[in-house]
């Protein structure tokens, strides 16, 4: 005789509409009085019974169980809405224009509680075969993060991305410098337009993009100390930057640098302008001591800073346009410094690096003379030639 189930096992019917097995099981009540029943589904009565097992299984494990139709979008949504608060625009920009270009149309689909290391294994090697390294690095960053935020919050039992390794990727443009006879073609053709005194400042102390689209009149010392003892020369304090909070990128970013001629001469002549921009502007202009705004006196973006810069030097000679970006800037005021036998130590400095190895390792390509410290030291105490 079939045994009976017990009040409260649950059972197993088949869904006509759905065309599947559905297993339930009731485990009490909510403080509401409504019934707590857990589901498990399936095209045969095995596979709507194992569904409904894991489902308990993760119910006595204490996990709150995802709605079935959780997607990887779904986490990604989640965590770009409510897992970058309190960061900066630019960080959530980067964040999101990552997500939903290159994650969430290759595998926001994917059902998050059945989403593999196996899924991520080939999503990352097909993608390595156009994306570089970094922005691999990138899009397995944000997917990470996603899933690690869905599985504090029960949505997953475990972060399967975490397990994955980044693949090599293609290899990213290489960041080059101006010669010297570039660098004067690129100060020449930008002499006469709004970014001369910008892109002076970039190639002439090194300064980072950021840190120039931040910069205030009240850290530009124009005239210096002339009466201190000793007397101090024009210079420009670099305390901010257009970072979260205002803060440069490292400690060491915060400097104080002296300025050369060509770039006192330059600002003088944009402070100027800029008094012309003000009397343009009229009741438009919002006042925010910048020494780099827009024609209505706000801060300007890197878009903006990227297309000025193209439109000054596009008449360089010995100087294509579009292959250059602003922070190539800085790279070129290490490279003429390094050709100049300027010492690391003191170029890291300049550029306000953390340590030497930042700068060997970022620069590398820049850093040109041959270290000859030794091979003339060795040539004094181990005499050369016959005649030792």
């Amino acid at each position: 005789m079939t045994k009976r189930r017990s009040r409260g096992d649950g059972g197993l019917h088949w869904d006509e509409k759905r065309q599947r097995w559905i297993a339930t099981a009731s485990l009490g009540y909510y403080p509401s009085g409504k019934r707590i029943v857990k589901r498990g589904s399936g095209k045969t009565k095995t596979e709507a019974k194992n569904k409904l097992k894991e489902v308990l299984r993760d119910h006595e494990d204490g996990l709150a169980i995802a709605p079935t139709g959780y997607t990887v979008e779904n986490a990604v949504n989640d965590w770009l809405m409510y897992g970058l608060a309190g960061r900066d625009k630019a960080t959530l920009d980067a964040c999101t224009i990552l997500s939903r270009t290159h994650v969430i149309p290759s595998i926001g689909a994917r059902k998050l509680r059945d989403l593999s290391a196996e899924d991520v294994d080939e999503w990352l090697a097909v993608t390595a075969q156009s994306l570089s390294t970094r922005t691999l690095q990138g899009i397995h960053s944000c997917l990470n993060r996603a899933v690690k935020r869905a599985m504090a919050r029960d949505k997953v039992k475990r972060d399967v991305v975490e397990l994955c390794s980044i693949p090599k990727g293609q290899p990213g443009r290489p960041s080059k410098a101006l010669t010297f006879a570039q660098a004067e073609a690129v100060l020449e053709a930008a002499a006469s337009t709004s970014m001369h005194a910008y892109i002076a400042l970039a190639l002439l102390t090194g300064a980072r993009t950021e840190e120039l689209r931040a910069l205030t009149w009240d850290h530009v010392f124009l005239k210096g100390k002339p009466d201190a003892s000793p007397p101090i020369p024009p210079y420009v304090a670099v305390w901010r930057s257009v970072r979260s909070g205002g803060d440069t990128k490292t400690r060491k970013s915060r400097r104080t640098l002296a300025l050369p001629a060509r770039c006192v001469e330059a600002l003088w002549q944009h402070w100027e302008d800029q008094g012309w921009d003000r009397l343009a502007a009229a009741d438009d202009w919002e006042e925010n001591g910048l020494v780099f705004p827009s024609t209505v006196g706000k801060e300007l973006d890197s878009t903006n800073v990227r297309r000025a810069f193209r439109t000054a030097i596009d008449k360089a000679e010995g100087v294509n346009a579009k292959e250059w970006t602003p922070r190539e800037l800085r790279h070129s005021f290490v490279s003429l410094l390094s050709d100049s036998g300027v010492p690391l130590e003191e170029i890291s400095r300049l550029v306000g690096h953390s340590g030497t190895a930042v700068t060997e390792e970022v620069y590398r390509k820049q850093i040109r003379p041959v270290i000859q410290t030794g091979a003339v030291a060795m040539d004094g105490i181990f005499k050369a030639g016959p005649d030792r």
